[in-house]
């Protein structure tokens, strides 16, 4: 029969800097001012993501995929945790400068928990957008340190300008931040540990500045200087109804971009297969999936968890989405 995609409501999150396109472009209505993330598709007990309709209708992601270890993919056992965390995020203003543990390091002293690489998908960005990534120059932690102190450090940093649909990957160790006016979608290995080293000094609504985490942030910080980043060239592989390229691959996700652009009775057919998921990121347009004699429409910022093994599913629509393989 094939195991069915199931729609996913996020949990929200109200950081000073976010803004308000999460609810008023993509239709989140959640209670949240400002809203500055959605945890679109997780696990992980910091944000849980929920299925919405069905027999699975109201529980959390985690409780459905503990229940249907099937579903993350033959032979993973992953005790209802998927390697992965994807995340809308709407920087109104500058997120803090700051740096994520490989895994290691976050094993031994974030008890247990994966490190944190992860890859930026710009999907809208305003004239003067930019974002931190790496250093400028070969440093040390000494010297980064003396910066921090001095409030130089930004001296070191290298900051781009970015635009719509540019691609960043950030392994873990790499200095970075999101700068005002970016709206990013985010794929990460399944984790919330996060060092900052700088955060402009800023208070929160209860006048206090956020908490800074210099000593273990130089600890896992890569001190040499970063390459530019290069986009990656556009080879968009055709076929009837759609196109599709691919934007990343690592050890932790593979991510492409798929294009949905059908006639009236076209349709594309998508499906996983018994050895891993897949989830589908809607970051722009509408339609429909369906499977069986099931059908759901779908918006801009609709997030689908397609599990192992999936029933043949038909796409119908204009449409962009991210296609997240774990």
């Amino acid at each position: 029969m094939g195991n069915k995609p199931l729609l996913l409501r996020p949990t929200g999150k109200d950081y000073l800097w976010g803004g308000r396109r999460l609810n008023d472009e993509f239709e989140k209505n959640l209670d949240m001012h400002p809203l500055a993330e959605t945890w679109e598709c997780s696990t992980h007990p910091d944000g849980p993501s929920y299925v919405v309709g069905g027999k699975y209708d109201g529980e959390t992601l985690a409780e459905v995929l503990k229940a249907n270890p099937d579903f993350v993919g033959k032979g993973r056992n992953t005790n209802g945790e998927l390697p992965i965390l994807i995340k809308f995020i709407d920087a109104k203003n500058d997120l803090s400068v700051q740096v994520h543990p490989d895994d290691e390091y976050a094993n031994e002293y974030e008890n247990g928990q994966l490190g944190k690489t992860e890859m930026w998908y710009v999907l809208d960005a305003t004239k003067d957008a930019k974002l931190v990534y790496g250093l400028k120059h070969n440093s040390s932690e000494k010297t980064l340190r003396k910066a921090i102190e001095k409030g130089t450090l930004m001296r070191h940093l290298q900051q781009f300008p970015i635009k719509k649909d540019d691609l960043f990957f950030i392994e873990a160790g790499t200095i970075h931040a999101i700068g005002a006016g970016a709206l990013i979608a985010e794929i990460q290995e399944n984790s919330n540990v996060t060092y900052r080293l700088y955060d402009y000094d800023r208070v929160d609504k209860n006048g206090n500045k956020r908490e800074l985490h210099i000593d273990k942030a130089l600890a896992v910080a890569n001190y040499k200087s970063s390459f530019e980043p290069k986009q990656p060239m556009t080879v968009l592989k055709y076929n009837c109804g759609v196109a599709s390229e691919l934007l990343c691959r690592c050890k932790y996700f593979e991510v492409y971009r798929m294009i949905i652009n059908t006639e009236r009775r076209q349709k594309v057919i998508y499906q996983s297969d018994e050895m891993g998921f897949r989830v589908l990121l809607c970051v722009n347009g509408c339609g429909t999936i369906a499977f069986g004699n099931e059908t759901i429409y779908f918006y801009k910022g609709d997030c689908f968890f397609v599990p192992a093994d999936s029933v043949e599913i038909n796409i119908h629509g204009q449409a962009h989405f991210l296609d997240i393989r774990g």
